[in-house]
């Protein structure tokens, strides 16, 4: 089934450096990967972000639409376009560090919505945060809400001052996927499961936690489930968080189980099901761990 989403979130130039000193630049930015992710997939992806009219923003026009994601109607500003830069270790896991300026134009949104996603910076960086908070609660009524906190400390700064904000966005949400190193840097604790297990009272239907290699685990009303990784030879891991968050976006409207009238009935997801839509995630995020960058597979790609 094909649906219409709405990613709300920072779209920038990822300046990759590997372990090398080769240094290669990229469209990048948590809530872009999981637009185009969407778009590879068949969906039809509008992406609510802010970038400049420069040669980057260039760049990420030419990349989105390349993958049939449409930006709204403010996305495109006289500024410079924000950058982060990833330095990629011996195992090329990445470290950032941010140039960004985030006050996105929430002008221009398409009026149908099946599900709106945000993850990342966009959803706590001022500005722009309240601009992104206030985009959820306006399409709660209509819509799934997908939420992903993806911690970058670097612009995050102190967890205790970031919780409630992220508590805040968990809240209005109806599924929530993080990683067991977000977890642990928000909380302060390795009992990641149970962090992630106590977020459901807040209100999200569905609580789902990847753990690198040990897979992902799952929660909702019939318990906990946990899948198995993908076994992929590993390039790097960037863009592999986004490529799952769109994975299971991708599952449930493949599933019919978008929209608010199905918020019960995703609550209640038997663990079978919820099983499939894991698996599902996570055979799409093992592609892009299998190649260089954020490249999220193709709808052939998985035939």
């Amino acid at each position: 089934m094909t649906a219409r989403f709405l990613i709300a979130g920072e779209a920038l130039t990822d300046i990759v450096v590997q372990s090398d000193g080769d240094r290669q630049e990229h469209p990048g930015g948590s809530p872009l990967n999981v637009a185009v992710a969407l778009g590879r997939l068949g969906h039809d992806a509008h992406l609510l972000t802010r970038i400049g009219s420069d040669e980057r923003g260039a760049a990420i026009r030419a990349h989105v639409e390349q993958s049939h994601v449409l930006l709204t109607g403010g996305a495109i500003v006289d500024a410079p376009t924000s950058t982060a830069e990833a330095v990629l270790d011996a195992t090329g896991a990445a470290t950032y560090t941010f140039d960004l300026v985030w006050d996105p134009d929430p002008s221009g949104l398409p009026e149908r919505i099946d599900a709106v996603h945000t993850s990342s910076i966009a959803a706590v960086l001022a500005p722009g945060a309240a601009t992104v908070a206030e985009v959820l609660r306006r399409h709660r009524a209509t819509s799934l809400i997908s939420y992903d906190p993806n911690a970058r400390p670097t612009l995050m700064g102190d967890p205790a001052r970031v919780r409630p904000i992220v508590e805040a966005n968990i809240a209005l949400s109806d599924i929530v996927k993080t990683s067991d190193e977000d977890v642990e840097w928000l909380y302060g604790t390795d009992d990641v499961e149970d962090v992630v297990a106590s977020w459901r009272p807040l209100g999200p239907a569905v609580t789902v936690l990847t753990r690198g290699g040990e897979g992902a685990v799952g929660f909702t009303d019939a318990g906990r489930v946990q899948v198995a990784p993908e076994r992929v030879e590993v390039v790097d891991t960037v863009g592999a968080g986004d490529t799952f968050s769109a994975g299971l976006l991708d599952a449930l409207a493949h599933r019919t189980l978008l929209g608010p009238e199905h918020r019960e009935q995703l609550r209640e997801l038997p663990s079978d099901e919820l099983a499939g839509v894991l698996r599902r995630a996570a055979r799409l995020a093992a592609v892009t761990v299998s190649r260089a960058g954020a490249n999220p597979p193709w709808a052939h790609e998985l035939a």
